[in-house]
């Protein structure tokens, strides 16, 4: 069974960091991309960060670039999410994803990813 962990949200006042993780079990983790999304209230389900399968290319929503940064290990199994410079708009729902790297890379579409966590909730403060 797969699963995907999320961990690391809180409550965090504009202007500072946190540091989202994700530990993936039941799956090959080496052979997924792995994305983040995030859902704010009333809104839709959008598209953050995704890192290739090999760790080789990155992608970055435009509200988020130059401020988040997404990296991996394999090793571990883990991705992770460097959120630095916040803003009360980043206010959301996290959600890690996993999509088969068979898949195309490149997709910032939510239908692309096999695979979702529960969720961890990031506040903002201004």
């Amino acid at each position: 069974q797969v699963q995907l962990v999320e961990s690391g949200g809180g409550l965090v006042q504009a202007g500072g960091s946190l540091r989202l993780s994700c530990v993936a079990s039941g799956l090959t983790f080496s052979t997924y991309h792995m994305g983040w999304f995030r859902q704010a209230p009333g809104k839709e389900r959008e598209f953050v960060s995704a890192i290739r399968w090999s760790g080789g290319s990155k992608l970055y929503g435009d509200s988020v670039k130059g401020r988040f940064t997404i990296s991996r290990d394999n090793a571990k199994n883990t991705v992770s999410l460097q959120m630095n410079s916040l803003k009360p708009e980043d206010t959301a729902v996290y959600y890690c994803s996993a999509a088969s790297k068979f898949r195309v890379w490149g997709s910032r579409n939510r239908s692309s990813y096999d695979y979702w966590g529960q969720g961890t909730q990031v506040t903002v403060s201004s």
